[in-house]
C-alpha cells in the first residue's frame, strides 16, 4: 500500500457537485492498494497513520499524532499513486491491485481507522472526484506499507 498523508486544516471531496466528504483539522489521506498489498499491510499503515507525530506541540515541535489531536481524517483512494512513469510517456499501474481486491482493502483501511474513535470520512471509490483541501504547513509525507 502506498499512501500520501498530508496536514489539513480542512478538506472535502465532491462528486457530481455533491459534497461526499469533508474534514479537519486534521489529515487527508491518499490511498493506494498494490497487487500484493493485503491485510496486514492496512494493519500497519493504519497504526501509522492513527500514531505519527505530524501534529506541533506547545513548543511547536511535532510531538502529536491525529489521535493525540483528535482530529479528523479524509481518506481518499487514488490507484494512480501506483503509476509507473519510468518508460514512454504514458503511466502503467500493473502494480496496482484489481479494482475489486482494492476496494476490499480500502474499506478495511477505513474500518480500522474508524476503530480509532476520530472522525472519518471518504470519497467515493472508483468515482470522478474533485478533492480541495488547505495543506498546514505544508505538511506531506509519502508511506509504503
Amino acid at each position: 500500500m502506498r499512501l500520501v498523508l498530508q496536514r489539513i486544516t480542512s478538506a472535502q471531496v465532491t462528486v457530481d457537485g455533491q459534497v461526499v466528504g469533508r474534514a479537519g483539522p486534521g489529515l487527508c489521506v491518499f490511498l493506494a492498494v498494490g497487487k500484493d498489498d493485503g491485510e496486514r499491510q492496512a494493519d500497519d499503515l493504519a497504526e501509522k497513520v492513527l500514531h505519527l507525530r505530524v501534529f506541533e506541540d506547545s513548543e511547536g515541535k511535532m510531538n502529536r499524532s491525529v489521535s493525540d489531536a483528535k482530529g479528523d481524517l479524509l481518506i481518499v483512494s487514488e490507484f494512480t499513486l501506483y503509476g509507473d512513469c519510468t518508460k514512454g510517456r504514458r503511466p502503467s499501474f500493473t502494480q496496482a491491485a484489481a479494482p475489486a481486491e482494492a476496494k476490499r482493502l480500502c474499506d478495511y483501511f477505513i474500518g480500522r481507522l474508524k476503530g480509532s474513535g476520530l472522525k472519518v470520512a471518504t470519497g467515493r471509490f472508483q468515482a470522478k472526484m474533485d478533492v480541495a483541501l488547505t495543506n498546514d504547513g505544508p505538511v506531506t509525507f509519502i508511506l509504503e506499507g
